[in-house]
C-alpha cells in the first residue's frame, strides 16, 4: 500500500485538472512545500476539499508528476495498471496482427493513461522505459501486470533517469523470460532493422519515424543521390537504399553511427560499396559541400532538440531556420528536403514558419507536399497536446 497524500489545486487551473489535463506542475499546486517523495500517491483536490484526480510524484523535465485517475477510491495498484496495458493493447490490436512490421510502441504514457513510462514491442521481447523514480517506485507492479497481460519471450528496462534527469546506466537492462539475441532483427514495413535492447539508453531505431521512411522508400528515393544528416544508425538511408536511390551519404558526429549504420545496411543486403558513411559535424560538412558545390537530390534533417558539441551548440528552437538554409544550398533544383523534428518548444505553425523564412532568406521558391506527425501507436492524449512533438515535413524545392 502506497502512501497517498492530498494536496492543493489553485483555483486558476481547477478546470484544467476536471478536464483531464494529465500534468502535475509546480505553479499548480498550493501547498507544493508538502509534495512527498517521489513515488507518493496524490490526490488533487480544490479549496473548498472537492476530489479532482489522483496521481503519482514523479520528477521529470516536464513537471512533478502525473495524473492516473479521476476515481476518488482508486487503488494504483497491478490491477489499475494491468487495466491500462490492456486497452493499450487492445488499441493496438492491428498492429499485433501484422505481417510487415513487428516492432512498435505498446504503451506511450499519458497518452494511454500512465505518464512517465513507455512499453516497446520488438519481435515477442517487451522493452519499459521510466522515465522518473516516481514511476519507477511502482515497477513491480507495472512487471507483473505486463506479464499478466501479454505472452512474451522476454521483458526489458531502460532507466531514463538520475539525480540530474539523465540516463541511469546499467550492466544489464535485462529483466526476465529469454535473452534476446545481439542483436534482434525486427521487420518495418518489409524492411529490417537490428535492434539491441541491452546496449545503452537507445535501441538502434526510432518507432516513430515509421511513416516516414516508408514515404522516403516508396515514393521518394527511386534513381535519387540521398543526404541523411543526424543520420544516428542509417534508418533513412536504408529505405532509401531499397527505395532504389542512386547513392546514399550518412553523416553523424558520433563515431559509432559508422558500424551501426554498417550494420542496418548489412541486415537489408544492402552493398555498402555504393553507400557513403561519414563521421563529421554536420555543419562542417555542409560547409565543405556548398565550397565544393555538391548537391543531392534529397536531403534529409533530423536534428535533435538539443546538441552540445565541442565546437558549437544546436537548439531546434532557435537553429533550425540556419540548418535548413544549409540544406537548400546543397539540395538540387526539384528536390526534396524531409525537414523533421521531435521538438516539443514549437508546434506545426512555427515549424513552418521556420521553413517560410528559410526559403525567403535563400531567395529560393518552396511547396509543402506531405507533412506527418506520430503514428497511432505513439498515442497522445487530446487534452495533452504538448506531446505531439513530432512534426515533418516534405518540402520540394522550386
Amino acid at each position: 500500500m502506497y502512501k497517498e497524500v492530498d494536496l492543493l489545486v489553485k483555483p486558476q487551473y481547477v478546470y484544467d485538472y476536471e478536464n483531464g489535463y494529465p500534468l502535475i506542475e509546480n505553479s499548480s499546486i498550493s501547498n507544493f512545500d508538502k509534495m512527498p517523495k517521489e513515488g507518493t500517491v496524490i490526490n488533487l483536490f480544490e479549496k473548498n476539499k472537492k476530489f479532482i484526480a489522483k496521481g503519482y510524484h514523479g520528477i521529470q523535465n516536464k513537471g512533478q508528476g502525473w495524473v492516473l485517475s479521476y476515481k476518488r477510491n482508486e487503488k494504483i495498484n497491478k490491477d489499475f495498471f494491468a487495466s491500462k496495458i490492456q486497452a493499450s493493447i487492445e488499441y493496438r490490436a492491428d498492429f499485433y496482427k501484422g505481417k510487415d512490421t513487428n516492432a512498435f510502441r505498446v504503451l506511450n504514457g499519458e497518452g494511454d493513461g500512465v505518464g512517465g513510462l513507455t512499453i516497446d514491442y520488438f519481435d515477442g521481447y517487451y522493452l519499459l522505459t521510466w522515465y522518473s523514480l516516481g514511476i519507477y517506485e511502482f515497477r513491480n507492479e507495472i512487471i507483473e501486470a505486463l506479464k499478466d497481460s501479454v505472452e512474451y519471450k522476454g521483458l526489458y528496462q531502460k532507466r531514463r533517469f538520475d539525480a540530474k534527469g539523465q540516463y541511469l546506466d546499467s550492466n544489464n537492462d535485462f529483466l526476465c523470460g529469454e535473452e534476446a539475441p545481439t542483436p534482434i532483427i525486427v521487420k518495418e514495413n518489409g524492411a529490417h532493422f537490428a535492434v539491441h535492447l541491452d546496449d545503452g539508453p537507445m535501441v538502434g531505431v526510432f518507432l516513430d519515424q515509421r511513416e516516414v521512411r516508408k514515404t522516403i522508400r516508396d515514393t521518394y528515393a527511386k534513381g535519387k543521390t540521398v543526404l541523411n544528416t543526424f543520420s544516428y544508425t542509417g534508418a533513412f538511408s536504408v529505405f532509401s537504399a531499397l527505395g532504389g536511390s542512386k547513392k546514399t551519404t550518412s553523416v553523424d558526429l558520433a563515431k559509432r553511427s559508422l558500424p551501426k549504420t554498417q550494420e542496418q545496411f548489412s541486415v537489408n543486403n544492402i552493398n555498402l560499396d555504393v553507400q557513403e558513411i561519414i563521421v563529421a559535424d554536420i555543419f562542417d560538412y555542409f560547409k565543405t559541400a556548398i565550397k565544393t558545390k555538391k548537391s543531392f537530390d534529397m536531403v534529409v534533417l533530423d536534428p535533435p532538440s538539443f546538441a552540445r558539441s565541442k565546437k558549437r551548440t544546436f537548439s531546434a528552437a532557435k537553429d533550425y531556420t540556419s540548418l535548413l538554409e544549409d540544406a537548400i544550398k546543397v539540395t538540387n533544383k526539384n528536390g526534396i528536403i524531409v525537414a523533421s523534428t521531435n521538438c516539443s518548444k514549437f508546434g506545426i505553425m512555427m515549424f513552418r514558419d521556420f521553413i517560410s523564412k528559410a526559403f525567403k532568406n535563400s531567395n529560393q521558391k518552396y511547396k509543402l507536399e506531405k507533412t506527418f506527425f506520430l503514428p497511432k501507436d505513439f498515442r497522445v492524449k487530446d487534452e495533452y497536446q504538448e506531446n505531439s512533438y513530432l512534426k515533418v515535413v516534405f518540402i520540394r524545392v522550386m
